[in-house]
């Protein structure tokens, strides 16, 4: 796999099961490099946690830097799933119910019951999802 082809995040292992190694990443707004950071409140470093499946991984040691890798076409994905497509279903059940003449109340929970309906499906299958989104981890140099 090529270099531009994977999304690369440093982090560091927490803990080892035989099943998962847990790593934290650190992810980074994008204006975190902004030299007027100090005075905007829009930059922000948040910890996530990984869970990387546990095999052949045998020399990762507890607090050990790693880099956590995923399939850069497996990220804008994400991004569909999660912004996209329900943002295409709130505009379609809005402008749609609005045409018809429906009232702000309906339209409104419309709207929410459209997207707890699409949000509840995600949930059903977040085993797929599991084993579709596969991260990786390497030593770093």
């Amino acid at each position: 796999m090529k270099k531009e082809d994977i999304i690369e995040h440093q982090g560091y292992i927490l803990d080892i099961t035989p099943e998962y190694i847990t790593v934290e990443i650190m992810n980074k707004a994008a204006c975190v490099s902004c030299s007027a950071k100090g005075a905007c409140s829009m930059g922000e470093v948040e910890a996530k946690v990984i869970e990387v499946e546990n095999s052949g991984y045998e020399f990762y040691k507890k607090g050990e830097s790693v880099n956590v890798l995923l399939k850069k076409s497996l990220g804008f994905k994400a991004l569909y799933i999660s912004y996209l497509i329900p943002l295409v279903i709130l505009v379609v059940i809005l402008l749609s119910l609005s045409a018809l003449g429906a009232g702000e109340l309906v339209t409104g929970l419309a709207v929410l019951t459209g997207l707890a309906i699409y949000y509840s499906g995600i949930y059903l299958l977040k085993d797929k999802f599991r084993k579709e989104y596969v991260f990786t981890i390497e030593k770093l140099n």
